[in-house]
């Protein structure tokens, strides 16, 4: 095995409603990236949490020089708050990851070799073969996963297997003026990014990756399920 490059990091966690699962994570992925040697920054966004979110992020912020924290005092969703973490990122990459650890953060080592060959963004994928579902999600979650993928290629992008896993890797530079033009604030924000990023003609690549998942997920399947099929169609301009 190579050994591994200290890269110059910025990983972004948006994060509603998670003054339980938040420090857990925050600790995690501080141990990973000064195991790993990285330049780096933990950014978390704090999407007007109803909880004390933002008390265990500033917390957090206080003991661990790492750590940043955006807020905003009302909730815009997800999309918004992805976007606003992207922004205020300083590194050369950006990872977001969901605030579950879902995908474990030590995925990201094998996202590099695809960043390093050029790939401007490198999505983890859970429906790849090699993609490792530890803890798959409930049938009813998957079939809904299934129905939107199907909506996602045939309404906006082509090609993907899975644009909504909540671990993408980013080349800042080539991927700003993507986020600047960002318009979807809910779920559907990844189907907006692919899109514009095919538009500029950025190298993507789909890679899988482990998944645990987290029965405590923020997604309400049936509401929504529709405002993401709203989004996609708003995208399309067909709302």
């Amino acid at each position: 095995m190579q050994p591994l490059l200290h890269r110059s990091l910025s990983v972004v966690i948006p994060c509603y409603n998670e003054e339980a699962r938040l420090p857990r994570t925050v600790r995690e992925v501080s141990a990973f990236l000064a195991a790993r040697g990285h330049d780096a920054e933990i950014v978390v966004v704090d999407d007007g949490s109803r909880d004390r979110t933002r008390a265990a992020a500033e917390a957090l912020r206080a003991s661990d020089p790492s750590v940043r924290v955006v807020g905003f005092p009302r909730n815009h969703g997800k999309g918004f708050a992805v976007r606003a973490g992207f922004l205020a990122a300083t590194r050369e990459a950006v990872l977001f990851s969901d605030a579950d650890l879902s995908t474990p953060v030590e995925e990201l080592d094998g996202m590099w070799p695809w960043y390093d060959r050029g790939s401007d963004l490198v999505i983890g994928s859970r429906r790849l073969s090699g993609s490792r579902l530890e803890v798959p999600q409930p049938l009813h979650r998957r079939g809904m996963g299934r129905a939107f993928n199907l909506i996602v290629s045939t309404l906006a992008v082509r090609g993907f297997q899975d644009t909504q896993c909540g671990f993408k890797l980013f080349r800042r530079a080539a991927l700003e003026p993507v986020f600047r033009g960002l318009k979807t604030r809910g779920f559907a924000f990844d189907v907006e990014l692919l899109l514009l990023a095919r538009r500029r003609g950025l190298r993507i690549r789909e890679v899988p990756v482990r998944w645990i998942n987290s029965p405590d997920s923020r997604v309400r399947v049936v509401r929504d399920s529709a405002l993401m099929l709203r989004e996609i169609l708003r995208m399309r301009g067909l709302l």
